[in-house]
């Protein structure tokens, strides 16, 4: 008995084989968009434990009394380090504001988010 219609090896009819490639033509580029939108949220958060260990030792530099305005000019392009003390005697406290403008360039989520802008601050006593 020979049969009119025969499978192909995969167990699936003819039309259903092309279902797959098909569905996954359509979620792909979704599942990039959220791929990407992953890699640039670990950007940020990288970036902003980089500005909180920046403010911490530019309070440090402040307190042991190095010349505030040398590290003021240690910040980079797009951050601003601002340093305010409460006096210069031991035990009085010295606080430094760090901020930084990042920009979002991922691939296609850097055009949809906007830049975001990272903020640390520290407090510490003078030594």
């Amino acid at each position: 008995m020979a049969s009119a219609r025969r499978r192909p090896r995969s167990g699936l009819p003819a039309r259903q084989r092309g279902q797959a490639t098909v569905e996954l033509a359509l979620a792909l580029p979704f599942v990039m968009a959220a791929l990407l939108l992953v890699v640039q949220v670990g950007i940020v958060v990288r970036a902003q434990l980089l500005v909180v260990h920046a403010a911490r030792e530019a309070a440090r530099a402040a307190a042991v009394g190095d010349d505030p305005p040398a590290v003021v000019g240690l910040a980079r392009a797009g951050t601003t380090v601002e340093l305010s003390a409460t006096g210069t005697a031991p035990g009085s406290r010295v606080t430094a504001v760090v901020s930084h403008r990042l920009q979002t360039d991922v691939p296609l989520v850097g055009a949809l988010v906007p830049d975001v802008l990272l903020r640390g601050e520290a407090t510490m006593r003078v030594e």
